[in-house]
């Protein structure tokens, strides 16, 4: 009986050795020519094929298990419960999200045939209606003075071929403003969509990078917790960079794993091609490591995505934000892959955080640990960090955990209870090699620093702040020796304009020595360059720029 092949796979999911390799391919071949009786009897297969893909026993099981993913959009009982199991990212199913703006747009210049609003969720006809006048030509304006509805004018607007999101997502985003405006003009309205199935849309049955590297489960998961201290010791097998057209297909990869998960991140939507890099961890575990583009970086830290990769099949993705030999961290596995080896993978994620920015220090913001994240909140994530070794800073927080572990020192079975927990979850963790330091992220007051160059500007040049930046950036300039921007990449450039105001606190700039002046110079052009976390290694090596920093927002150096 299919229901009991179904079962018996599943309870094989974890089990590993030739025996199990060989029952696995039985039940796989005869559960890709059944049919299964419901909706949720085809998302376990699926779910189970995806995981057999990412943790392989062998060349025969994966070929079979690849075969029935290609070929999973055709099958009888997924046509029959395709509306059942809409939004989970399966081929042949449809995706409903309110897409952010950068999403949107990629979608809609990708797939223009296949993305369309969900009407029956739409509730900005007025504004949507108000909006559609600046989004067309003005000869056009005129057929605006009818009564049609919001839907039926962009019906008659849209192209052959065009659904009507991509028509509505392509006209804001060819708005003449600044992209930040679009983006608010888009969230504003913030129109929920749906990316239909068709042809080349993207889905979680197909998603691999063939170009990661591979190895077949010779043994059971690696459940147990990592020693982080040694964890740090073991860096990554390699660190590449990739060639153009791989670069390209990651940043696709990235992205399509978000949007058929209804998810939206900023740092793979504006991920640069350029700074595009594979860490191999061995055993079939990669990170494809993505770089924003200089446009989009923030003033300080450094953000970087990582896409987890198992045998080449996205399991999960990391964010990292880093500076001052720290790193902010947010980690996550995709549900299908979650209870398996997630302690492990963080111990690599570290260690290639390590590798990258020679972080010594690691913080986890509260909406990692449940603060505002239910999910979070109830599996138990606090704990989680907790046994890894991250412990908060705050008092409160700290008699907090010295109170939990007494009750668990009284009691083995205690577990927090969710009103303690709520009261945990409201501080970052940290964990560190050495001794703990201040200047660290979720530590260093970075608002300090921005409210000096507010000051400084609202002092010296009021409402007149884009004068006010030319004429600092042309002042540090002299200040630091430049005496010609030729050669400076675009970059490179915005970066030296954004940290005008910030250089321009520094008094004694002038009695700098030669050679860290120079070495300033290189930091700030850094920030603008190819790979970001040039900037982090130029920043952290700077002990004099990390001190004035330090004193600048009050506090304490380590340097």
């Amino acid at each position: 009986m299919p229901h009991r092949d179904l079962a018996r796979l599943e309870a094989l999911r974890d089990r590993f050795g030739l025996a199990a390799a060989r029952e696995k391919t039985a039940l796989v071949a005869r559960l890709l020519r059944a049919s299964l009786r419901s909706a949720r009897e085809v998302e376990r297969l699926h779910e189970a094929l995806v995981f057999l893909r990412a943790y392989p026993d062998d060349a025969r099981l994966l070929a079979l298990v690849v075969r029935g993913l290609e070929r999973f959009d055709r099958r009888a009982d997924l046509r029959r419960h395709r509306e059942a199991i809409a939004d989970t990212g399966i081929a042949g199913t449809d995706v409903r999200f309110r897409f952010y703006q950068p999403t949107a747009a990629r979608l809609a210049r990708r797939y223009p045939g296949a993305l369309w609003i969900d009407w029956e969720e739409f509730d900005a006809e007025e504004r949507g209606a108000t909006l559609l006048s600046q989004l067309l030509p003005w000869a056009e304006t005129q057929s605006l003075d009818d009564e049609r509805s919001l839907r039926e004018r962009l019906d008659a607007l849209r192209g052959r071929g065009e659904g009507d999101g991509a028509f509505l997502v392509r006209r804001i985003d060819a708005l003449p403003a600044a992209r930040d405006l679009v983006r608010h003009v888009h969230d504003e309205l913030d129109p929920p969509l749906v990316l239909r199935a068709s042809k080349g849309t993207p889905s979680r049955s197909r998603a691999v990078f063939d170009g990661a590297p591979r190895a077949f489960q010779a043994r059971e998961l690696r459940r147990e917790r990592p020693v982080l201290a040694a964890t740090l010791q073991e860096p990554p097998r390699s660190i590449r960079a990739l060639a153009p057209n791989e670069a390209r297909a990651l940043v696709e990869l990235a992205q399509d794993a978000m949007a058929v998960r209804a998810r939206d991140l900023d740092a793979f939507m504006y991920a640069d091609e350029r700074d595009a890099r594979l860490v191999d961890c061995g055993d079939g575990l990669a990170f494809a490591a993505l770089g924003v583009v200089p446009e989009q970086r923030l003033l300080l830290e450094s953000v970087y995505a990582f896409l987890t990769l198992k045998n080449g099949v996205p399991i999960g993705y990391v964010l990292a934000s880093s500076l001052w030999n720290s790193c902010e961290v947010a980690y996550n596995v995709f549900e299908t892959y979650r209870g398996g080896e997630a302690a492990w993978i963080y111990g690599r994620v570290l260690a290639m955080l390590r590798a990258f920015f020679a972080a010594d220090t690691f913080q986890v913001v509260p909406y990692q640990l449940g603060h505002e994240n239910e999910e979070g909140l109830r599996s138990g994530a606090w704990w989680f960090y907790q046994k890894l070794g991250f412990q908060p800073r705050a008092p409160e927080a700290l008699r907090l955990v010295r109170a939990e572990r007494a009750r668990l020192a009284r009691d083995p079975a205690h577990r927090s209870s969710l009103a303690v927990l709520r009261r945990l979850v409201r501080h970052d963790v940290f964990w560190s090699a050495g001794a703990p330091r201040e200047d660290v992220l979720g530590r260093f007051p970075s608002h300090r620093l921005g409210s000096a160059v507010s000051a400084l500007l609202a002092r010296e040049y009021g409402a007149e702040r884009e004068r006010g930046v030319d004429e600092l950036a042309v002042r540090n300039a002299r200040r630091l020796g430049v005496r010609s921007f030729a050669g400076w990449t675009d970059g490179e450039r915005l970066a030296w304009l954004r940290w005008a105001p910030l250089l321009a606190l520094v008094p004694d700039l002038p009695r700098w020595s030669a050679s860290e002046r120079a070495a300033l110079v290189r930091v700030v052009r850094a920030k603008g360059g190819r790979r970001e976390s040039d900037f982090v290694r130029a920043f952290d090596a700077h002990a004099r720029l990390r001190k004035t920093l330090c004193r600048l927002a009050g506090a304490r150096s380590s340097v």
